[in-house]
């Protein structure tokens, strides 16, 4: 792993797209983290976002779009070393986090795992809502990949299912515990997860990109996936009842959208199914 003041065996991979609002503070963290390698996968950006990651010397590839299952196994392919960490572009990684969250990986002989999140929003309020429904929700304690390390060959064997466009964490989550391996969140090593501004339109995309990908599992699995249909309306149902009972009735009208969304989403992802099937 290295010495505690010299690079540590990991090549972090940031996925990115049009993030260059986003993408500087990002990188300013992992690079504190002294990482033997950094590899930013873009998707086709028409913003600054490739501009500002040169300018840090990291290798930059791109996706040409094909979307995020594609730019994390292309930067696992890039990287050298034995240790690989997938890192949004929304994240901040506090001092000494990845070094801390490698030793955690290494000593509990996991398969994948993630740091722990503190989300924050922005100043509107469908940014706060959906950093509230985050620091409110049990999906905090779920195993995903917005900043979680794997050994590198292991994430190359097991790889992702190209046609989750969303829910892709879900979809590599269940073959991994599958195939043995053990996947967890750090309690220890959390870093920061940022829903930057955006307004509406970033939570309605929030709630499709959910959607989307909760009805994919059905799709895949039949059966077995047809319990993950009923959790939107758990999560919205709960984060309402905690509203209320807190005195936080503001966030109710997000928790309406919240499952409208989801719904919408999974109608639209079912109906594109079963006219194909036809």
């Amino acid at each position: 792993m290295g010495t505690e003041e010299g690079p540590i065996d990991v090549t972090v991979i940031v996925p990115v797209r049009n993030a260059a609002a986003i993408l500087p503070e990002c990188l300013d963290s992992v690079v504190r983290q002294q990482p033997t390698g950094i590899v930013v996968v873009d998707g086709n950006s028409i913003d600054d976002t490739v501009a500002i990651a040169r300018r840090y010397g990291v290798t930059i590839l791109s996706d040409e779009g094909k979307g995020l299952p594609v730019a994390r196994m292309l930067g696992a392919q890039e990287a050298r070393t034995r240790y690989v960490a997938l890192v949004d572009a929304d994240v901040v990684l506090p001092d000494g986090s990845l070094r801390r969250l490698l030793g955690e990986y290494v000593s509990g002989r996991y398969g994948g795992l993630q740091a722990g999140l503190h989300s924050e929003g922005g100043k509107d309020y469908w940014s706060r809502a959906l950093a509230q429904h985050h620091r409110w929700g049990r999906s905090k304690n779920w195993f995903g990949l917005v900043a979680t390390i794997f050994e590198r060959q292991t994430l190359l064997d097991i790889g992702f299912d190209e046609r989750f466009i969303s829910g892709e964490d879900i979809e590599l989550r269940w073959r991994m515990v599958r195939a043995g391996h053990e996947v967890g969140v750090s309690r220890t090593t959390v870093v920061t997860h940022r829903f930057a501004g955006g307004g509406f339109a970033l939570a309605r995309s929030q709630f499709e990109m959910d959607g989307r990908g909760l009805a994919s599992m059905v799709v895949k699995n039949g059966w077995r996936g047809l319990p993950l249909l009923g959790l939107p309306a758990a999560a919205a149902v709960r984060g309402i009842v905690i509203g209320v009972l807190r005195l936080r009735p503001q966030w109710v009208p997000y928790y309406i959208c919240f499952a409208a969304g989801n719904y919408a989403a999974m109608v639209a992802r079912l109906t594109e199914h079963t006219k194909a099937a036809w």
